[in-house]
Order: structure tokens, then sequence, then C-alpha cells
């Protein structure tokens, strides 16, 4: 049988590492733990010990994780979690149907505002005793994916094949193909002649080439800040935008949505998890919702 080494980290050691990361200090650490900032600093100087390296830049306004310490406060969540949901599953055990306990689902946001409602409302009809908890990401960068990644989140609703890799230890699904149209004000005669409205999130590395070929599509002459802002901005006339289905799904009547033709650019949306977490029932559960619930372009 493997036994603890006095290199390894408890449960306890995990805990103040990521109640320093989350709090940005050792004093501010200890007093969410209700213990003292001298115990906090013992415990993360003792995994310092351990690992082998410094956690944490410690300064005048707190304490900021290094590169070593990101790592291991990502490992320490994923960690906790799947703690929490040992005890959840084997509790559950006797009832080998029924899915319980937390569920953090990270998500961007037109998927958060018209995927994710009717996916919730039957995850609970389903199994009451499931409690979704969901956070907007932006999904430029390392995007919901690298909140699963950092361990703040155990599912995530994501654009895949995407520029940036998928980070080690997560594994991806496709859901659906999301197709891209033509968005203006109704009753413009040349939609394709008017400025261009863009936000961050929009054009990845999926339609990057098929825009590059299009010779209609000028620079973008206004930045919003999200999908919601380009439709009100296209909906007053202020130009035409390209944008995802999920971002029309409750596009106003004042707004003429059109197609961009057989080769339209199309962006897939997948879910991502851990691969430890990917057989919970509480990650399970919501993925059978996930695919049993279609998006309504395929309705």
């Amino acid at each position: 049988m493997a036994r603890t080494t006095d290199s390894d980290l408890a449960p306890h050691e995990l805990r103040v590492l990521v109640a320093v990361a989350d709090a940005g200090g050792f004093s501010a650490a200890a007093e969410t733990l209700g213990l003292t900032q001298s115990a906090v600093s013992h415990s993360v100087r003792g995994s310092e010990r351990k690992i082998g390296a410094v956690l944490f830049e410690r300064g005048r306004t707190g304490a900021r994780p290094t590169p070593a310490g990101e790592k291991a406060v990502a490992h320490a969540r994923r960690i906790l979690r799947l703690l929490d949901v040992l005890t959840a599953e084997a509790r559950g055990a006797a009832r080998p149907d029924t899915a319980q306990g937390p569920l953090r689902i990270a998500a961007f946001r037109s998927a958060a505002l018209h995927l994710l409602p009717p996916v919730l409302q039957r995850l609970r009809d389903r199994h009451p005793g499931i409690e979704p908890q969901v956070r907007i990401v932006r999904e430029v960068g390392r995007g919901t994916a690298g909140e699963v990644a950092d361990g703040k989140a155990d599912i995530a609703i994501a654009t895949l094949g995407g520029s940036m890799p998928l980070p080690p230890g997560l594994v991806a699904h496709g859901l659906f193909e999301e197709p891209y149209a033509l968005v203006h004000a109704v009753g413009h005669a040349a939609p394709r002649s008017l400025p261009l409205v863009d936000w961050a999130e929009n054009c990845g590395s999926y339609t990057r080439a098929w825009w590059a070929a299009q010779d209609w599509i000028p620079k973008a002459t206004v930045e919003a800040e999200d999908d919601g802002a380009v439709l009100s901005l296209v909906s007053g006339g202020h130009g035409m935008a390209i944008m995802p289905a999920l971002s029309l799904a409750e596009a106003p009547n004042s707004v003429t949505i059109g197609d961009l033709g057989p080769n339209r650019p199309t962006r897939q949306v997948g879910y991502v998890t851990t691969s430890e977490l990917a057989g919970s029932a509480v990650v399970r559960a919501l993925v059978r919702e996930l695919r049993a619930t279609g998006p309504r372009w395929d309705r």
C-alpha cells in the first residue's frame, strides 16, 4: 500500500495555497481561513520546502504567485475539487442514477445567454441535487478552457479548433457547428458597403482564412466590448457585422440577418473538462443535457 511521505502536501496545505492566491496576501487568506497570519506563512513555507520552489512573491502590497506558484495553485484547485467529488459520489453510491453537488461552469457570453438556460432547466428538473454555478468568461486568450485548466471550473463551454492549444490534462468534445451571418440594419440597400462593427472575441483562427479572402470586408472602424453592443450599434445603423449564430439568437427586428453563402464560415462549439472530472456524475449529467438540447438553428 502506498504511504504518504514528508514531501506530500496535505489537503489543508493545498487550501492555504489557494486562499493566498485568491486573497492576494497572507493576512487576507488567514482571515478567510480563520487562521493566524503566522500559521498561513508557516504552511506556505512548508509547501515551498516540500516542492522545492518559491510559490509566492512577497511584497508590501501582498503576495502574488510565481510561475511555479501558478502551476501549484491550479493543481491544488483541481485536487481539492476531486476530493469534493469523491465525497459526493461516495455518498451517492447507493443511488447511482442521482447526481448531486456543485457544478462549476465557465461559458462565453452568448453561450451563457442563449445555450445554457434551457440546458440548466432540464438539468434541474432531472437532477435537483446538482447546484450549477455559472461564470461568464471572455473567449479570448486562454478563454473558458483556461478556467478549467486553472481549477476554477469543472467544465467549460468553449469554441474549439482555435490557435491556442488545449492545456495538458484537459479533454474536449464538439457539440455543434455554429454558422456566421451578415447582420445589418433593416432596409439598407447595400449592406456590404457599410463600415464594419466588430469585437475582440469575434473571428478566431477558425474564420480567419475565410475573412482574409473577402475583399469586401473592411477593417473594423468600430470595436465594441461584446456582441450585445455590436448588435445595438448595427441596429442603430452604424455599420454591418459578421456574427455567429448564438450571438443572433435574440436579434431585434430592427436588423436583417443575411446568408453568407455555401462557403460561409463556421466555428465549433463544444465542452472542455479535465480527464478526471469527465467521468464524474455531475459533469456527465450536464453533457447529456447539452447534447439533448440542440441549438435553435438546428431545430
